[in-house]
């Protein structure tokens, strides 16, 4: 009896420590109600992690959401790959890109504000989790899916609607701020996702210029963009990588990397996805896509259309010289809904983000 036991119990072992195959859903509305069917994270020693078979990945610049700490990974069904292109890759049904979103912890239990320098172990004891959201490539197209997770970080569970969070967040100071989390529910995943208006959800995140990096891999440091084509996630890969874009590191840039390839990074994140010239935001006229060059269209003394009391008395949109005169600073800046840019994803301003972007403006020679 008792060697039956300690066979089963390493049956167990054995059976928790396997992720289950991660889930290939084509076609249909039979979504997961919980994020472990997916098959695409696991707890396993003590962490949160990518399963087997699914890749993590990381972006130069990424989008801001409030200072919280984010685990991305992919997964294409076996025999699948993507197709590289320059601005959007063309990903094989049945793809699953997971993004969670998280705090880290101090000792003292409390949630921290900081600066995420890259990809991390996320240890469950030291963290706090809070969404994760999931892309599908259908037959269709793209759908996102917002997965909220329990207190007790065992599971993530659909909500349509979203969720909110009051958090205190601390920094390694003791200075306090205070954010307004919000999940979104899975209309604004979709409305932020529209890259190109009336086209439906497209991946924001994994393309060229964002993955064109160095990431550490278990078994060893690689391009991520040459480590998805050696594994067989993706196709077409420039042999030539000078060829292909790269933004900029924001917070720590690297050798060679201009203020305003830092700043022109840090607007294409958190900006682009709707102001570019197809974009949600196209009829403001403003585009802060990388293809834009740095003119009127990018703002460059352009009066702002009917932004109300968006402009702040401001008189356009990017005042060379002085951002304190710029439309643009203002509003990204600001966190009064009915002015803030970005309109969702955050309830806090990047101050850290933000004084990248005014030492840029200030740094611009240009009358106006």
């Amino acid at each position: 009896m008792r060697i039956c036991l300690l066979l089963c119990a390493t049956l167990l072992l054995a059976a928790c420590e396997q992720p289950s195959a991660p889930l290939y859903l084509p076609s249909g509305e039979d979504y997961p109600e919980t994020l472990s069917a997916w098959g695409v994270l696991q707890q396993r020693d003590g962490q949160l992690q990518p399963a087997r078979g699914v890749l993590p990945y990381d972006l130069n610049t990424p989008l801001f959401t409030d200072y919280a700490h984010k685990l991305r990974t992919i997964w294409m069904p076996e025999g699948s790959h993507a197709r590289y292109a320059e601005e959007r890759f063309d990903y094989p049904v049945g793809s699953v890109l997971s993004k969670t979103f998280y705090y880290p912890l101090d000792a003292q239990g409390r949630l921290l504000r900081s600066e995420q320098q890259g990809p991390e172990a996320v240890h469950l004891k030291r963290v706090r989790l809070l969404e994760t959201r999931i892309l599908l490539r259908q037959e269709q197209g793209w759908v996102a899916l917002p997965y909220v997770w329990d207190d007790a970080q065992r599971e993530a569970t659909l909500d349509w609607a979203g969720a909110s969070f009051d958090l205190a967040l601390h920094d390694e100071a003791g200075e306090g701020l205070v954010v307004d989390y919000q999940v979104p529910d899975a209309n604004q995943c979709a409305g932020c996702h529209e890259e190109q208006a009336g086209k439906g959800v497209q991946p924001l995140g994994p393309k060229a210029r964002h993955l064109n990096k160095d990431f550490a891999y278990a078994d060893g440091t690689a391009n991520q963009l040459q480590h998805w084509q050696s594994i067989g996630f993706l196709q077409g890969v420039p042999a030539d990588l000078a060829s292909v874009p790269r933004n900029a590191l924001w917070s720590a840039p690297r050798e060679g990397e201009s203020l305003e390839h830092q700043a022109r990074s840090y607007l294409d994140a958190n900006c682009a996805h709707c102001h570019n010239r197809e974009g949600p935001g196209r009829t403001s006229g403003l585009y802060l896509d990388p293809d834009t060059p740095l003119s009127i269209a990018y703002g460059l003394c352009k009066q702002p259309v009917a932004a109300g009391k968006g402009s702040g008395d401001r008189l356009v949109d990017i005042h060379p010289g002085a951002p304190g005169k710029s439309v643009l600073s203002f509003r990204l800046h600001s966190t009064d809904p009915s002015i803030m840019m970005p309109e969702l994803g955050r309830s806090t301003s990047h101050r850290e983000g933000l004084e990248v972007i005014d030492r840029w403006i200030a740094s611009l020679v240009s009358d106006c």
